[in-house]
């Protein structure tokens, strides 16, 4: 035997087998090898082993294990030579390397260096949920569990890239073919086995990461604005009349609806306090009075939050902590107490509300007690959100944050249920980590920190359609953790029912529609009424020579048109406020839909674009009402509706270098836009955002 511990170098792709004895090793690479009609390197220590035990009667000892690694790695070379893109071997010189380790408590210093240096292109690590299956050469079953674990711990010591493959040998087949495919497509876009580990273990499909670079690389295009969406062209108007009857028709049809409200609050109120940040990063107390500072950087938020500090809800918890903190407080001159006061308020030693959910936050203050956002909601989801005397509430959180709004919410839950007579029940859920996004450089290269790892961002909200497609609710009503009011509930819930009276209104006539579609006996007349009906009320642009069409083809083009979820989303009065608005839109197939569009989703530099963007009358106050079950009472598959071509491409800061990541399509933007939608004109009184901390200083947020 050669006696040589060198590992042939190949462009094959090599897979190694890993794990403890009759772990499915053998079976699997059989079966890889067979489906890639390729070389498999069997295990030289069985061969070996049994002709010992034939010629001598004698086990093994650790006197074989480097005569076994001189042989698989032999074998190893003998099989890459002939293999055909990928080699699957059953065992390999960690493994060795391990046994010797376990049995003998000791490992020659040659096969220890060599099981290190061997490299392959990933380890799939067996598990033991397998039977255990006797033969001559094997142990016994009794510590797999630590065998496993020693196993296991050597891969991630070694750094070595390795998955692990459970279940039965159907599923791991299966799923090693799966991992085997995309291994090699992420090799063919310059990935390494550690990145391609890193990627499968956050759940995101090469797939995916393939079309992220691509928007990278390419940039994405942007949305064709038509023309502005509004009254009476793509925004209804009603009177207040009108909405106290569609609120009535809702109360009157809820009762044999599942209800919910669906709030996004999984983010930092980092934001709210960026002017404070600043000024406690760049104003040094010693030599610059804070009138100067203001003056210097013309800020007029700073004035502005300064001269109202005591209305503030927080103001009394922070005074009272800075008179425990300096017993000669008010001795103090005034800039020291604002510049305090400030510091109380974000520094992570105290208050530190710039690193806290808005919803935890304190923003409203009533003759008993400070409210945060999160009491309000339940508030408000017991006015507009019950039914049978249940609501349910559902918060996309932070997972470390849950505990945070768990605390609050047990706090005040009784109180509000006794005063609202509704039960009401609080679910979360996280953003999934496979809707994180590829980070890269300037040059659209992976970034990568400090340690090699690559940089993955949240998607943006838009992931949260994944979250909202796990519900199951016949209406959900969507409202940003901040858009809470000052103890004016009732007003606002009138809005937000009329809005659901709307959804369950047309949802009712769709519903009739489709059913009739089902029992095959509509006739032209009838399908005339239904696309007046689609052009009218659900603002849905006819196919080009639609009425050319045979009766067949028109039924099977409104059936398709009317099977989608649908969303009511209230406008209110563009009052140049930074975000989404509603617009006549060109879509890819030519047609023209209404959709939520952001300005970073325009091109700014077309002028006939930018005058469009610019004539808006209305603004998105993400106040939405949704429909995401069919006419069968089934839940839709809310991902087959999304607009994949309209993310984002955002540009951030990563450890002071400049990165790049691609968003995805937003929530109620390209998230939503092959629903069918309606938009509907409500009063400003129902969008009260807080975007900075003197937000809270508005009539809308402040006790009367």
């Amino acid at each position: 035997m050669e006696k040589n511990l060198k590992q042939k170098q190949s462009a094959i792709i090599k897979i190694a087998l890993f794990g403890p004895e009759s772990t499915g090793k053998t079976t699997l690479a059989k079966q890889l090898a067979g489906h890639y009609k390729t070389a498999w390197a069997p295990e030289f220590a069985r061969e070996y082993l049994q002709e010992k035990w034939d010629k001598s009667q004698l086990i093994c000892d650790v006197n074989d294990m480097l005569p076994i690694a001189y042989g698989q790695t032999q074998l190893e070379n003998e099989k890459l030579s002939i293999a055909n893109k990928y080699l699957f071997c059953d065992t390999n010189l960690l493994v060795t390397k391990v046994f010797s380790e376990v049995y003998y408590n000791y490992c020659d210093p040659l096969l220890d260096k060599a099981a290190q240096e061997h490299e392959y292109d990933l380890f799939f690590l067996t598990d033991i949920d397998v039977p255990w299956e006797k033969d001559d050469l094997r142990d016994t079953a009794e510590g797999r569990e630590n065998v496993f674990e020693v196993f296991k711990q050597s891969l991630i010591d070694n750094k070595k890239p390795f998955i692990t493959l459970s279940g039965d040998q159907k599923l791991r087949l299966n799923t090693a073919i799966s991992i085997t495919d995309d291994l090699t497509k992420a090799k063919e876009l310059g990935f390494s086995s550690l990145d391609f580990v890193q990627i499968y273990t956050r759940g995101i499909s090469i797939e995916k990461i393939q079309k992220q670079l691509q928007f990278l690389q390419n940039g994405i295009s942007k949305t064709l604005l038509v023309q502005p969406a509004t009254l009476y062209n793509g925004i209804l108007k009603l009177s207040e009349t009108d909405f106290i009857e569609r609120a009535a028709f809702f109360d009157a049809n809820k009762q044999s609806l599942n209800l919910l409200k669906f709030v996004p609050a999984s983010g930092a109120a980092t934001r709210m306090f960026k002017f404070l940040i600043a000024f406690l990063n760049e104003f040094d107390i010693n030599n610059e009075t804070i009138n100067a500072y203001i003056n210097r950087k013309k800020d007029s938020e700073l004035s502005i939050f300064i001269v109202a500090m005591e209305k503030f809800p927080f103001f009394e918890a922070i005074d009272r902590k800075l008179r425990e903190e300096f017993p000669s407080f008010d001795a103090l001159e005034n800039d020291y107490k604002n510049y305090y006061f400030i510091k109380f308020l974000l520094s992570s030693d105290y208050f530190d509300f710039a690193n806290k959910p808005k919803g935890i936050l304190p923003f409203h203050k009533y003759a008993t007690n400070i409210a945060t956002p999160i009491e309000e909601h339940l508030y408000e989801c017991s006015y507009y959100g019950s039914s049978n005397g249940q609501s349910h509430l559902h918060f996309t959180v932070s997972e470390a944050h849950q505990d945070q709004f768990e605390s609050i919410i047990n706090s005040i839950k009784a109180k509000v249920e006794e005063e609202s007579k509704t039960a009401i029940n609080v679910s979360y859920s996280y953003q999934d980590k496979s809707t994180d996004t590829l980070a890269v450089d300037l040059e659209n290269k992976p970034f990568r920190d400090d340690e090699g790892q690559l940089v993955f961002r949240p998607g943006g909200h838009g992931a949260l359609i994944e979250n909202l497609n796990k519900l199951n609710a016949e209406v959900i009503f969507i409202k940003n953790i901040d858009n809470v009011i000052h103890d004016n509930n009732e007003k606002n819930a009138l809005y937000k029912k009329a809005l659901a009276g709307i959804l369950v209104g047309l949802q009712q006539q769709i519903f009739s529609y489709l059913k009739l579609m089902d029992q095959n006996s509509i006739n032209e007349e009838q399908v005339e009424g239904i696309r007046v009906f689609l052009e009218t009320k659900l603002n849905v642009e006819m196919e080009a020579g639609f009425d050319a069409l045979a009766l067949e083809n028109k039924i099977k083009f409104v059936n398709n048109a009317l099977n989608r979820p649908i969303r009511v989303c209230g406008m209110v009065k563009n009052e140049g406020e930074p975000g989404g608005g509603p617009f006549w839109v060109r879509n890819e197939d030519n047609t023209v839909s209404l959709q939520i569009v952001e300005s970073s989703q325009v091109d700014l530099n077309d002028e006939n674009q930018a005058k469009i963007l610019a004539d808006a009358t209305h603004f998105n106050p993400v106040d939405l009402v949704c429909g995401i079950k069919n006419y069968k009472n089934e839940k839709f598959d809310l991902l087959q509706f999304v607009n994949h071509n309209s993310g984002f491409i955002v540009e951030k800061n990563s450890s002071g270098k400049c990165i790049k990541a691609y968003e995805l399509p937003g929530l109620w933007n390209g998230a939503m836009a092959n629903w069918l939608t309606v938009f509907v004109e409500v009063p400003l009184i129902t969008f009260n955002p807080v975007k900075t901390v003197n937000d809270l200083l508005k009539p809308a947020h402040q006790s009367h």
